[in-house]
């Protein structure tokens, strides 16, 4: 055997030896090398791989496209963590994340590529059943408090109750109030949701409860308001904490009579609605102060639900990461692996006034901007990016180590050093949780939570 086949014997058992799928063309995009892992997730031989051209063996969804090794091939940049798919040669589809690079001699000419390919099989599935498990409706979330709420939303879909949600902006209490409707046995009727701070008091009134002709100049015909239209079904009424102390009043009576009198009407008409209101505001600083009735406040809050904000369950931030990239490849046609370390580092530490809606809007931004199939830094909106004389140290990519350490850190703050607490919010026992502190050397706090200096 000469040198030359030894080498090449050489290099075929290096390839071998790796788990992810390599094969090589030359200049004509005929498949030159062919390792074991190749054979395995495409189902097709080495002999009978090597020869053809390769979107002959592959036959994925980018081939004739957006073929990333044509890329490389044509501007010399390597293509990194993009994700296609291929049918194997049962016919089943079969998800993949790609690499790609040059492939020069001795003498450094191109004289073909190689590509790199990972099954995503069991990730795909894995994704899938972390998202079944971890998504209610349209809600995701792993945290303790998302999964309390989840436990509590078919027991209030059950009854017929008012609820009065109360959640800082873009936490997703309209989301919420769908999954309640949903899960009723009302399901099958209207969901008609207002937004009260939307309109004067005048033009509300008339959207809630609807008007006679003539009732008021353009009134040209009678108009239902928005109880009657989900007549038999639910109404949600959002931002609550912003209607008048007259039109208090009025939705008061309503509530009490369960009728409505349109504008212009002399007649009052009966309804069967389901009342779910949500706001932004505190209401019972509202109360305290005077500007909220204590009657409709009592009448509305039956059953109470407090969303939390974003950034007191971190924990659910990859989730949603997740879901959203999946949400937008959907839409926008692309195929967008992930987000880089740096960059789940940095959304990991943001603190969210926007709660999930600024991060819908992060990754929708991130998705315009993204060409290749890792959202980088650079993606991010500037406020997200290093800024001249940033501490690097704080921007480094996260480890699962450094983000476990982080999250009970934040729990710990969060719950004033009551590790009880903490360990419910981060769904572990405390005695683990004490293990974990001990081996992050994570310093307890000055306080036990209950106002106990140590």
């Amino acid at each position: 055997m000469n040198r030359a086949d030894v080498a090449s014997e050489r290099e075929a058992t290096i390839l071998d030896s790796v788990n992810e799928g390599v094969f090589t063309v030359g200049l004509d995009w005929r498949i030159t090398a062919f390792n074991r892992a190749a054979e395995q997730i495409t189902g097709v031989a080495r002999r009978d791989a090597v020869g053809r051209c390769c979107s002959d063996v592959f036959h994925a969804d980018i081939c004739e496209t957006n073929c990333p090794l044509r890329r490389t091939m044509a501007d010399g940049a390597p293509v990194v963590n993009a994700t296609a798919c291929i049918v194997n040669h049962d016919g089943r589809r079969i998800p993949i994340r790609i690499s790609t690079a040059l492939l020069r001699d001795e003498a450094g000419a191109v004289v073909g590529g190689v590509e790199t390919f990972q099954d995503l099989t069991q990730l795909e599935q894995l994704q899938k059943e972390l998202a079944q498990r971890y998504t209610f409706e349209d809600m995701v979330g792993r945290s303790t408090a998302m999964q309390r709420l989840f436990e509590l939303l078919p027991q209030i879909a059950a009854s017929a109750s008012t609820v009065l949600i109360e959640g800082a902006s873009g936490t997703g209490k309209e989301l919420f109030a769908r999954a309640i409707h949903n899960l009723s046995p009302r399901k099958g009727k209207p969901f008609v949701a207002v937004n009260c701070a939307a309109l004067p008091d005048t033009l509300l009134e008339s959207e809630l409860f609807g008007h006679k002709a003539g009732a008021f100049t353009d009134a040209k015909r009678d108009k239902p308001g928005r109880f009657e239209l989900a007549q038999g079904g639910t109404i949600f009424l959002d931002e609550i904490g912003d209607i008048s102390p007259a039109m208090q009043v009025r939705l008061l009576r309503v509530l009490q009579e369960r009728r409505v009198e349109p504008l212009g009407g002399i007649e009052s008409v009966p309804i069967d609605v389901r009342v779910i209101t949500a706001t932004n505001r505190n209401l019972e600083e509202l109360l305290h102060s005077g500007a909220f009735r204590n009657d409709l406040y009592y009448r509305i809050r039956v059953v109470y639900l407090r969303l939390p904000e974003l950034k007191q369950r971190r924990e659910d931030i990859p989730l949603l990461i997740d879901g959203l990239i999946a949400k937008f490849n959907r839409l926008q046609g692309k195929a967008i692996a992930g987000v880089s370390d740096e960059v789940m580092a940095r959304l990991m530490k943001h603190d969210y006034p926007g709660n999930v809606r600024e991060l819908e809007n992060i990754i929708e931004q991130a998705f315009v901007l993204c060409r290749g199939g890792l959202i980088e830094t650079r993606h991010l909106p500037p406020e997200l990016r290093a800024a001249p004389g940033t501490d690097r140290r704080d921007l480094q990519p996260m480890s699962l180590r450094a983000m476990e350490r982080f999250l009970i850190e934040e729990a710990l703050k969060r719950r004033a050093g009551n590790r009880n607490q903490a360990a419910r919010d981060l769904g572990i026992d405390v005695s683990t949780l004490y293990r974990k502190m001990h081996k992050h050397a994570i310093t307890p706090p000055r306080t036990d939570g209950r106002g106990r200096r140590r």
